[in-house]
């Protein structure tokens, strides 16, 4: 079977940027308030903490501007110093009126989006990816991540004002940058040599194979798996960013394999 292809998309930054923008110029007054699945966080808030993101990457990444932090920032792991970092970003932006955060959004989206598409996709990332286990990632691997991060955040503010979903050339580029982080879901899993777990999603479909001590992914559908998973898109991308929602999975063979798929998480907090 063949290994995942690379996922190059620093092109849909620029598109997924009007995206975001044509949004938030249609919200209503309310509707910045209304309250989203990102915990506490409001329509604003998560818009704010988009336009904090692409603040710190721009800072960051493209100026190579190192902020500075205190010694036990990171005393409670990496999970906790970005819910930390994060909560500060949203919280500052409270003092921003939502044209404000309209105005500095259409002023940064564009930068973000050409500094990502100018990127080697092939050198090292600066960050790794760490919900899929890695300590070094090639840079292609971050700015897919990248992409998800920037995805389903605004379609959280989309279903939390009932606005229709971005799917279309975005949805199966974000599912397979999330199901990268299967072998490392799957680690602590034992099984025998061969065992292997199919992931159906939409059209495209992926193998979880036991080989020797560890699990590897391949980018197309073993013959006869152990177990086989069946997720419509919409539930997949869902389950992997934390919503607490019934997955509808359909699972065919041993369902002990599929348990660690449908509680699987490709976020970092």
């Amino acid at each position: 079977m063949r290994k995942p292809e690379p996922i190059l998309i620093g092109h849909l930054f620029a598109p997924i940027h009007d995206e975001l923008m044509t949004l938030l110029r249609s919200l209503r007054a309310e509707e910045w308030l209304a309250p989203t699945v990102a915990g506490a966080w409001t329509v604003r808030d998560v818009a704010a903490h988009l336009l904090d993101t692409g603040l710190r990457r721009l800072s960051g990444h493209r100026d190579q501007y190192v902020q500075p932090f205190r010694p036990e920032a990171f005393s409670n792991g990496l999970g906790a110093f970005v819910n930390d970092i994060n909560a500060s970003g949203v919280a500052y932006a409270q003092r921003l009126s939502p044209q404000l955060l309209i105005d500095l959004h259409d002023h940064s989206g564009p930068q973000l989006a050409e500094f990502l598409a100018s990127l080697d996709p092939f050198a090292e990332a600066q960050w790794s990816v760490s919900w899929a286990g890695e300590e070094r990632s090639a840079m292609w691997f971050d700015v897919a991540r990248e992409l998800t991060e920037r995805w389903h955040h605004q379609q959280q503010i989309r279903d939390a004002v009932g606005r229709a979903p971005l799917y279309d050339v975005y949805l199966a580029p974000v599912l397979d940058t999330f199901v990268r982080a299967l072998p490392y879901t799957y680690r602590d899993v034992e099984a025998p040599e061969g065992t292997t777990i199919v992931v159906h999603i939409d059209e495209a479909a992926w193998s979880l194979v036991r080989e020797g001590a560890r699990w590897n992914l391949y980018g197309e559908a073993a013959v006869s798996p152990t177990t086989a998973v069946t997720l419509s898109g919409d539930k997949a991308w869902r389950v992997f960013t934390k919503q607490k929602i019934d997955p509808a999975a359909q699972i065919e063979g041993d369902e002990r394999y599929a348990e660690a798929l449908l509680r699987m998480v490709a976020i970092v907090a």
